[in-house]
């Protein structure tokens, strides 16, 4: 396998598990999660988030290097790329910004809002939490698009 061929694989993998695993908590997840009891549902979106966000934290790492690597091979640094992979460029750091938030203000309030046992704190901080993926979402959605249709912006 080519060199970019590698990378660009990488970088495809890193982003689909990413963005689709947010599709899957977004429209399959949640709303089978919601006809549990509070505590149990409560304790399954922490351990959720618990085993998902190792993967995100892989491709928050990978994204950028393999990005990288793609800007000079393929289009010779920075200023070779097209518009359409600067916007992408910005769409990630808006997703991570947004990913940062959860993992270090969110999270932290909802474990132990669960630990303590105060369903109704737990469930507004998860309430917060599930908006932020939303926009999230969308916009892991938008560079999935971008991505594939490429356009002359």
């Amino acid at each position: 396998m080519p060199p970019y061929s590698l990378v660009y694989t990488l970088h495809l993998l890193a982003a689909l598990i990413w963005v689709g695993g947010m599709f899957f908590a977004w429209m399959v997840l949640r709303p089978a999660a919601g006809t549990l009891q509070a505590p149990e549902r409560l304790t399954l979106w922490l351990d959720v988030f618990r085993r998902f966000f190792v993967w995100v934290w892989m491709a928050v790492v990978l994204l950028p290097v393999s990005g990288i690597g793609l800007l000079h091979m393929g289009f010779s640094g920075f200023d070779g790329a097209p518009r359409y992979v600067q916007v992408m460029m910005g769409l990630y750091l808006a997703m991570l910004a947004l990913f940062l938030r959860i993992q270090a203000l969110q999270l932290p309030s909802m474990r132990r809002a669960v630990e303590g046992q105060d369903w109704p704190a737990a469930g507004a901080v998860l309430g917060r939490i599930r908006r932020l993926v939303a926009f999230n979402l969308l916009l892991g959605l938008a560079v999935v698009a971008l991505a594939a249709a490429r356009p002359s912006l």
